[in-house]
């Protein structure tokens, strides 16, 4: 699938790409009310592994929409991740998503609403550990 396929289109390069291994794209859709970032990422580039914080609700949803990737919550196998996907993950998960080996990967991110949000970027997610994935 070429860039021009891609939902949405691919946006800039990534402003929190500090908190990535590898290249990612952000586009935001929405930053009132329910804040939607489409963000895609090139084979390979995860995020750090990152917990969304709230004193009530929060959290955040990923919709799948192109390529493939892999979510993976601390503790917890990755699962991998294609169009259609859909993972709901609750405020004060410590968890990382990003792109497969060989695959770009894009989902939307969907900021649950809640009180006190905010994200703490941790540390990256190992080579080590990423290169087991299959």
């Amino acid at each position: 699938m070429s860039n021009d396929e891609i939902l949405f289109g691919k946006g800039e390069v990534n402003p929190y790409g500090e908190f990535f291994s590898g290249k990612s794209y952000l586009k935001m859709l929405t930053t009132e009310g329910v804040p939607i970032g489409n963000v895609t990422f090139e084979p390979g580039c995860r995020n750090n592994w990152h917990i969304h914080h709230a004193d009530k609700g929060g959290g955040q949803i990923l919709l799948a929409t192109h390529g493939e990737g892999w979510y993976q919550a601390e503790g917890e196998e990755a699962q991998k991740l294609t169009p259609g996907s859909v993972v709901v993950i609750p405020a004060g998960v410590k968890h990382w998503h990003g792109a497969t080996k060989d695959s770009e990967f894009t989902h939307l991110a969907v900021e649950v609403p809640g009180e006190n949000c905010s994200n703490e970027w941790l540390e990256p997610v190992s080579d080590e550990d990423y290169d087991k994935l299959e």
